[in-house]
């Protein structure tokens, strides 16, 4: 009796511990395969998505605080994919109620939404009228900043002939000193 409840305690402490250490995305979930691009026209209206991408510019307003984000692909826990620098997705504006500070939110920044598609406002990118899905953002989350990648500064100097060259000796061999009988 005494060894079935210390198995049913060590069962239950070991998979609390497991579990303790797989912890869950805050953007998590199931989202419709819907990149801005193609929601320009506006038949996408109404629907959930989870986009992200790095932000380009970020508007306080009275009620609520509007990003202009250039979308990247998400990975599986929804951060975006900007290592490469290429995106495909195009641009969209995210509106979420209440203060985000353009300091912290600044230009360049990694950011995901969860929000529904509202609709498509005009703007001006340069000279070009832009169509920009809106979205109505309920859940906003900043991703904090990747590390810098460590680049090694050590120099390698080398002759261009490996070890053994000349043989497969690397001194020389047997006799190279006192000559070959």
């Amino acid at each position: 009796m005494y060894r079935k409840w210390l198995r049913v305690c060590i069962g239950v402490v070991l998979a609390g511990s497991i579990s303790a250490c797989a912890t869950m995305s805050p953007i998590a979930g199931n989202f419709p395969p819907i990149t801005p691009r193609q929601s320009q026209t506006g038949a996408e209206n109404g629907k959930v998505v989870r986009w992200g991408g790095t932000i380009i510019h970020t508007q306080p307003e009275a009620s609520q605080t509007c990003f202009q984000v250039l979308a990247f692909r998400l990975n599986s826990e929804g951060r975006p994919e900007t290592g490469r620098g290429e995106s495909d997705q195009g641009r969209f504006l995210a509106c979420a109620p209440g203060f985000y500070d353009p300091e912290l939110y600044s230009a360049g920044r990694e950011v995901s939404f969860i929000g529904t598609i509202t609709g498509v406002q005009t703007m001006k990118v340069g000279g070009f009228d832009y169509p920009y899905p809106k979205l109505e953002a309920s859940r906003v989350y900043l991703w904090p900043l990747r590390p810098p990648e460590r680049v090694s500064r050590t120099v390698y100097i080398n002759s261009g002939f490996g070890w053994g060259w000349g043989g497969p000796y690397f001194w020389g061999g047997p006799g190279w000193w006192w000559g070959y009988p």
